[in-house]
């Protein structure tokens, strides 16, 4: 055998083997939990990992609320869910989290239309957005990922404590160990990469300080990683980025339906009642940094997100 088709040999079994214990890694949602009467609201619904939760959702008979940007992608989910799961009660309600306001429209209309909120999954998220700010004076980066969802959460709380138990779920990323938060600067320019990073830990930080503010109401926050997966969330970046990026996945990482198994599992597993607090990878709870643990920071960057999104004090319900 020659030294190429050695070489050639070494890099088949490497990729085989890689994609075999990727395979018997992956954590899998084994709950068989029904949703029936249970209102499911997933943000960024209309495609990737939040498209397959709320497929799962429907299945199990929940009203999956979809908040979604895109209404097009957004009716064409819906009937994809319906068609797979037969499930028919499944509601769009537009939300841009570029835009407060829009976050704030969306709110009122869940509390003028919904009774009930047993499952807020803040799956929405993006990279690659550069250093824009947007019309509230926030860096997009930041907006979309953290005071967005920041903002809503807190105004769907009342709704949650009403319904509960209930559970609120964030989608962060094991790329907060990259991350470099300055608190005191949220807006802060830079590479979209270390922004993105910046945004997670901001993602875990808000879940973590949540988990001890609605300490004893029965509606718990956890936030998880779901694996690097092939999803929309690289449209915004480079063509050459994409490129390299959809390979590596393509070879090592896990798919849209494979992605969404803890987010699934953070939001239906009975081994998830009563936790709070926790961060999980894999369905299962799993470590961070000690920095994203730091209940110091954590209220510091709270207080900050609150200052920043305009938060009153009589809109908060913890």
């Amino acid at each position: 055998m020659n030294t190429f088709t050695c070489i050639a040999f070494g890099i088949i079994v490497f990729i085989v083997v890689v994609k075999i214990l990727n395979v018997v890694t992956k954590g899998r949602c084994t709950s068989k939990a029904k949703l029936n009467g249970k209102t499911v609201l997933i943000t960024g619904a209309s495609g990737g990992i939040g498209k397959e939760t709320a497929i799962d959702m429907a299945a199990r008979g929940a009203r999956v609320i979809l908040g979604c940007r895109n209404l097009k992608f957004a009716e064409d989910t819906k009937q994809e869910i319906i068609s797979k799961t037969g499930n028919t009660n499944i509601v769009i309600y537009q939300i841009d989290f570029e835009s407060l306001t829009s976050v704030r429209k969306f709110s009122k209309l869940i509390h003028e239309n919904e009774s009930r909120l047993d499952v807020l999954i803040n799956n929405a998220g993006a990279m690659g957005l550069g250093n824009k700010i947007t019309e509230d004076g926030l860096h997009i980066m930041m907006q979309v990922n953290h005071f967005g969802p920041f903002l809503l959460t807190n105004l769907l709380l009342d709704l949650l404590k009403k319904s509960a138990p209930s559970r609120i779920v964030t989608v962060s990323s094991l790329g907060h160990i990259f991350s470099s938060l300055d608190p005191d600067n949220l807006n802060k320019p830079g590479l979209d990469e270390l922004n993105y990073f910046n945004s997670k830990l901001c993602n875990i930080l808000m879940s973590n300080e949540l988990a001890r503010k609605l300490e004893g109401t029965n509606v718990t926050s956890n936030c998880l990683h779901p694996g690097i997966v092939h999803t929309e969330i690289m449209q915004h970046l480079p063509w050459y980025k994409r490129l390299s990026l959809s390979f590596s996945y393509w070879f090592f990482f896990k798919n849209a339906k494979e992605g969404a198994e803890t987010t699934i599992h953070c939001a239906v597993c009975e081994k998830v009642d009563g936790i709070s607090g926790k961060y999980f990878q894999d369905c299962k709870d799993y470590w961070t940094l000690p920095i994203a643990s730091n209940k110091e920071l954590s209220e510091k960057v709270w207080n900050k997100s609150m200052e920043l999104v305009k938060l009153q004090k009589n809109e908060i319900h913890y």
